[in-house]
């Protein structure tokens, strides 16, 4: 598996993860960690970690945002 091919199934499995929480602030925090932590890592094995975890926690946030706990559900957020 190339490099990048390997980022983008990782960035992609970590996306789908969205969000815990129930409040959309909640899910879009916890998204946009979760996202940016995949990017991060995705980012790393193409070199680009930084990009990798701007675009990771933007789309991570957006998917937390827009989805609501009964679509995805990751439980009580770590905060409260």
């Amino acid at each position: 598996m190339t490099r990048t091919a390997l980022a983008a199934a990782l960035f992609l499995s970590f996306c789908t993860l969205g969000a815990c929480g129930s409040s959309t602030g909640d899910r879009a925090i916890s998204g946009g960690a979760i996202g940016a932590g995949a990017g991060a890592l995705g980012g790393l094995i193409v070199g680009a970690p930084l990009e990798g975890a701007l675009i990771g926690g933007a789309v991570g946030a957006g998917t937390g945002a827009l989805t609501n706990e009964n679509q995805i559900n990751l439980g009580r957020p770590i905060w409260r």
